[in-house]
């Protein structure tokens, strides 16, 4: 195999209020990363996000996704040299670890001069334990994932034109580890019922009436749960619906996704700590342009 591919992965929110590891969105925030192969060794070059934090050897997340991926394809890669450009938050619940798989997913089925399939997904879910994310990142727009025995699906969904996503990213940082070990077990059957009905009303709110969202991003599963780990993520979700604006915490956390109508936060809300950024809606998911000539 030689050749070189770029691929260009969005960012993703996930959860979306109930539904928790089932709904994801792409957002217009992207990293891209250009795979190399060659004669041997490994080099690994990051600009950006997490430059001086993220490894530069075979334990760096893009080169362990791309090296899985190649191995199912039966792609074999003498020498790999990866340069990564991140733009999207480390550990701020915008999909920067499914990002990153994906993107690694995504650059051997280039290098394999192969398209994207449903095997990518199951591929890249794998590293996540979940779909939503990495879903989103894939297909972009919104996703609704689930699994089936061992397999990983999702079905890619149009978000209504209003839909109108803003964040609220805060200096403080957030663990998909650490925020799920504190779900309980079990809960209610009542908020389990609660959750299921509006879970299935954000599908309908977010593609067909975005006037319903702020009833169908309410969440009863795994906020409250979670609050103690991003206090300040919880006071800002709970001032910005009492707003009458829908919100939720972004994927783990702590980022506070939004999605005021027309696009603009309350005149007046205190914002102090938090980042805030209009991000669109990715309509579109990972993309592979192929640079050179692939060959097997």
């Amino acid at each position: 195999m030689t050749g070189s591919v770029r691929v260009r992965v969005p960012a993703s929110t996930a959860n979306l209020g109930p539904g928790f590891d089932a709904l994801g969105m792409a957002l217009a925030l992207h990293d891209t990363v250009e795979a190399t192969v060659t004669s041997g060794g490994l080099k690994v070059e990051v600009i950006g996000e997490g430059a001086d934090e993220v490894p530069a050897d075979e334990s760096h997340l893009v080169v362990r996704a791309l090296r899985t991926a190649a191995d199912a394809l039966g792609v074999e890669l003498p020498g790999l040299a990866l340069s990564c450009q991140n733009v999207i938050p480390h550990a701020r619940g915008l999909g920067s670890s499914a990002a990153a798989i994906v993107a690694g997913v995504a650059a051997a089925y280039g290098l394999a001069g192969r398209p994207l399939d449903e095997d990518a997904l199951q591929l890249a879910a794998e590293f996540e334990g979940h779909a939503d994310n990495v879903a989103a990142s894939l297909f972009g727009g919104l996703v609704l994932a689930w699994s089936q025995g061992r397999r990983y699906r999702a079905v890619r969904l149009e978000p209504h034109p209003d839909v109108t996503p803003v964040v609220l990213v805060p200096d403080t940082y957030s663990a998909t580890s650490v925020t799920r070990g504190l779900l309980p077990g079990n809960i209610p059957h009542k908020d389990a019922a609660f959750a299921a009905g509006r879970c299935a009303l954000a599908v309908h709110a977010l593609t067909a009436r975005p006037d319903l969202l702020l009833p169908a991003t309410e969440d009863r599963l795994h906020q409250d749960y979670r609050a103690s780990a991003w206090p300040d993520t919880m006071r800002m979700v709970r001032e910005l619906r009492a707003n009458g604006v829908p919100a939720t915490v972004s994927g783990a956390g702590p980022t506070v996704f939004a999605l005021p109508p027309g696009g603009e936060l309350p005149a007046g809300l205190d914002t102090g700590g938090f980042a805030v950024r209009a991000l669109p809606v990715a309509r579109s998911g990972a993309s592979i342009e192929a640079n050179g000539t692939n060959s097997r």
